[in-house]
């Protein structure tokens, strides 16, 4: 299975935000923004971190994309 952050990245550029913003704010690990730059799993937690510094659901940070 594979998954996106592509809505993450929009979202961002939408609210005028940089990747290392979103760091700061939501308190996650450079290792972490680097696993989602990468497509790379992350854990929930980071996940939940970020749905809450920018006040969506975590359909507007991850995507499903099935593989063919």
């Amino acid at each position: 299975m594979a998954f996106s952050y592509n809505p993450l990245w929009k979202k961002l550029i939408d609210k005028g935000l940089s990747k290392h913003e979103l760091k700061l704010a939501a308190s996650i690990s450079p290792a972490t923004l680097t696993r989602m730059n990468k497509g790379q799993f992350v854990n929930l937690e980071a996940l939940d971190k970020i749905c809450q510094v920018l006040q969506c659901r975590i359909e507007d940070v991850i995507e499903y994309v099935p593989e063919d």
